[in-house]
């Protein structure tokens, strides 16, 4: 993860303010923006940027940019705020459109690749670090009991000493939820307006997991703020995914015995994958699942026999930490489903895929600062009656839900006002995703489609080419469209076809009124263009797409989108979904 160190700006101020005196006529259209006053706004810097290279703080150049004007500035809408946000301009090449780019985990750091994709593509981009830099966080720490010298959370960006992250700052857990997002697209199109002379003719949002949250949270509570919705693996129902977290934390450290060894997730994998690939879809010689809901692996075929013993197969402790891993993260008093579980298919021992060989080597449960904000520096105290290790999923839950559900869960259903002005709402999620279980945004679809039609029966969800389908999922699709990536990890990489553009469809849809039904993916060789593996096409949600079994399995040309059964999707407890 990158680390962050203070820029000069104050002495570099200085020298712009000492140039402006002393050479008026140097004054461009970007640097009079520094004396632009905006409400409980501070613009600090508006510099040119013509160089084609911009380095963000500790990290490497981004090359190949266009001319722009760089724009920084902090909101405070209350005492107790500091969001920052840059909006990059182009200065030749804008297209008219507005982008608002996301982040990820607690965010804390602006996500310059974000603006400058954005820039690249000549939207006028906007990104924020969502309120929470002030207090020291960053992407995966917010609260914590310090790295302990883990080596790997040292890696990742645990800070030395304990912290509480948000703690007594209700004002900055708000900015976080949605105020920054919000303010950051009023400011950026209120400075874009500035700048051009004109208003953007249309406004985007694009973002992913922290970003996909959001997204959903803008849809929702600020259904004006944008045209066009691109929303993938939202962590929308954020205070029950953070407790999947401690949960699935807990699972593998209640006995030394439960925990997973290095090199064993693949074996997994590769156990699912011989079960069960082929049998969705997809091609049998794919080394990833179409559809992971029609597997039905148990990870007790791999249990240690005769004279195995583990990395090779795994202990009867170890195939319950599987069996739970899989099962979903459950009240032990009423067995309630709380978050869905992990879909088969997304083992890795990769930990950049931040599942569960990332999670457990950490100190503590991944992303559990988030109850640090409710209980405080306590619940990094092994002594205390509340802790990361003793979390109750059945006497706690409702005290973090109190606090914190309303402003940080975006799990509301009701789009209308987003959908009455026209907007667009375009999602998709990995099913290879380790981190925010896949079924996680099919359960939001099929909430909006539930929505639609009064509580809708999934039984007459699907179309099979014998009547006009279901009419909720129609108007539901006039406005929102999911898509499902097969072996994509969390926001990217992962075996499968990891690559595409969603966005320029979704332009397409806004503007010219036509839905997309495909998008097509690529998988470059090792991740890296532009050497292709293999291209699919991503179908539009309940359609999967299906191999024909004669041609090119690395073709997306040799797979058709076709309707899916009705599998069986995981969903959560209705207090606790969807």
């Amino acid at each position: 993860m990158k680390r962050h160190r203070h820029l000069l700006v104050g002495a570099t101020m200085a020298l712009f303010a000492c140039v402006a005196i002393s050479s008026p006529a140097m004054a461009t259209a970007c640097t009079n923006l520094r004396s632009l006053q905006l409400p409980h706004t501070v613009i600090n810097s508006a510099d040119d940027n013509t160089t084609g290279t911009f380095v963000p703080p500790g990290a490497s150049p981004i090359t190949g940019l266009p001319a722009f004007c760089r724009v920084t500035a902090t909101l405070v809408p209350s005492s107790d705020s500091s969001i920052r946000i840059e909006v990059w301009l182009p200065e030749s090449s804008w297209n008219g459109r507005f982008l608002g780019t996301g982040g990820g985990g607690f965010q804390g750091v602006i996500t310059y690749n974000e603006l400058a994709i954005g820039l690249r593509a000549g939207f006028a981009a906007t990104n924020s670090d969502l309120g929470t830099g002030s207090s020291g966080c960053n992407p995966l720490f917010c609260g914590s009991a310090g790295n302990m010298g883990n080596p790997l959370a040292i890696q990742f960006g645990d800070p030395a000493s304990p912290s509480a992250g948000l703690f007594g700052h209700p004002e900055r857990i708000k900015d976080f939820g949605y105020r920054a997002i919000h303010l950051m697209t009023v400011r950026g199109k209120e400075i874009a307006n500035v700048f051009y002379g004109q208003r953007p003719q249309r406004a985007y949002f694009a973002g992913c997991s922290t970003g996909g949250q959001n997204a959903l949270m803008e849809a929702q509570r600020f259904p004006n703020d944008y045209d066009g919705i691109l929303a993938g693996a939202p962590a929308f129902n954020r205070t029950h995914l953070h407790m999947a977290g401690l949960y699935g934390w807990q699972n593998a450290h209640a006995s030394p015995g439960r925990f997973i060894q290095t090199g064993q997730m693949t074996l997994i994998n590769q156990a699912v994958l011989k079960q069960c690939v082929g049998q969705d879809g997809g091609a049998p010689t794919d080394q990833f699942l179409t559809d992971p809901r029609d597997c039905r692996f148990d990870p007790k075929v791999l249990l240690c026999k005769g004279g195995n013993v583990p990395p090779a197969c795994l202990t009867s402790e170890q195939v319950t930490t599987m069996q739970r891993y899989y099962a979903g993260t459950i009240d032990p008093v009423n067995g309630q489903i709380i978050n869905p579980g992990s879909q088969r298919g997304n083992e890795t021992d990769d930990i950049l895929a931040l599942g569960l060989a990332f999670q457990e080597r950490l100190p503590e449960p991944a992303f559990d600062g988030l109850f640090y904000w409710v209980f405080g520096p306590s619940f990094g105290y092994p002594s205390s009656p509340t802790n990361f290790a003793n979390f109750d999923f059945h006497h706690d839950i409702a005290k973090v839900d109190d606090q914190l559900a309303t402003v940080l869960n975006a799990t509301s259903t009701d789009l209308g006002e987003f959908r009455a002005h026209g907007g667009k709402l375009l999602m998709y999620h990995g099913w290879a995703d380790p981190l925010i279980p896949s079924q996680s945004s099919i359960n939001y679809f099929l909430a909006l489609v539930g929505n639609e039609g009064q509580g809708v029966q999934e039984a007459s969800f699907f179309d099979h080419g014998n009547g006009p389908g279901n009419p909720a999922l129609r108007r539901t699709q006039s406005y929102t469209r999911l898509f499902m990536v097969p072996g994509m990890y969390h926001c990217s990489g992962g075996p499968g076809p990891n690559t595409f553009d969603a966005l320029t469809p979704l332009v397409k849809w806004v503007e010219a009124g036509v839905a997309p039904d495909t998008i097509l993916a690529t998988k470059f060789v090792a991740d890296t263009p532009p050497a292709v593996q293999m291209t699919r096409p991503l179908c539009v949600f309940p359609k999967v797409a299906k191999y024909n079994g004669r041609s090119d399995s690395n073709n997306a040309a040799s797979f058709t989108c076709v309707t899916d059964d009705n599998d069986f999707n995981q969903k959560p407890a209705p207090k606790y979904g969807p």
